[in-house]
């Protein structure tokens, strides 16, 4: 492994973990739905950081299925984020429109 490619690691490792810490600080003061479907997006973004950090190294085998052949954990955490901040956002338009 290339020193670059190592300190990219570490850089969204740290980074990531600030983010996610910040936002648990943000969860235990708010109940708003919107900003907790984004406070899961994070902290579901930071499981895939560790997740793919943990396959690069050897420690969780590639093809971890959630559903035996059909789904991979990989995508849900992939894709889990994404659905998240779109859930939240729409919440908020929704909010918004009834105002």
């Amino acid at each position: 492994m290339e020193s670059a490619e190592l300190l990219g690691i570490i850089v969204r490792l740290v980074v990531g973990a600030c983010t996610t810490f910040l936002a648990i600080l943000l969860w235990a003061k708010t109940r708003d739905t919107a900003w907790m479907l984004l406070i899961m997006g994070v902290i579901v973004e930071y499981g895939e950081i560790i997740y793919s950090t943990l396959k690069l190294f050897g420690v969780v085998p590639a093809d971890v299925y959630l559903v035996p052949g059909l789904l991979q954990v990989e995508v849900i955490l992939v894709n889990l984020p994404l659905l998240l901040f779109g859930a939240g956002f729409f919440v908020m338009l929704l909010r918004s429109r009834h105002e």
